[in-house]
């Protein structure tokens, strides 16, 4: 089950081919985008990881605007956390925002791959950078949900009665 959701939610955060346009919450696939970085971006979002990384790749081999190499790393940071592997998502989404440091779908997927490391503050830093950039993002509520179930510890409060 926790699979199930955690792979979802790498899959909100996917960024699509052209995202990056003026305007800090532009959500559009720009037209003559590569159409392997848009192939790429369709397969990852129907589960076809391997698919849709390999697509990708081939996509940034072939394109020249720095907001589609953003979009595309963070596609690839993406997919590699929805596969479990945090690690290498971690370093596609830092790629991205090296780019495009107002990608908030790129400070999300990170966010989301240090939760799947247990790097907590790192993914709730992220996640507030993300939160400050498009502040109306369903799934940041949905991580800052998985990142205060794995943190905040219930106390509980017992009284003796004599």
């Amino acid at each position: 089950m926790a699979r199930v959701l955690t792979s979802g939610l790498a899959l909100f955060a996917l960024t699509g081919p052209g995202w990056g346009q003026p305007g800090p919450v532009d959500n559009r696939t720009v037209l003559g985008a590569d159409e392997y970085l848009s192939a790429g971006a369709d397969a990852i979002r129907m589960g076809r990881y391997d698919d849709g990384i390999r697509l990708t790749e081939l996509g940034l081999e072939r394109v020249q605007r720095r907001n589609d190499k953003a979009a595309g790393l963070s596609n690839l940071c993406a997919a590699h956390a929805a596969k479990g592997e945090p690690d290498r998502a971690i370093d596609y989404c830092s790629q991205s925002l090296a780019l495009n440091p107002h990608n908030w779908r790129a400070y999300s997927n990170r966010s989301y791959a240090y939760y799947l490391k247990g790097m907590f503050a790192e993914a709730k830093s992220d996640l507030d950078v993300a939160a400050s950039i498009n502040p109306d993002a369903r799934q940041l509520a949905q991580i800052q949900g998985m990142i205060n179930e794995s943190t905040l510890r219930p106390r509980v409060i017992t009284e003796d009665h004599q």
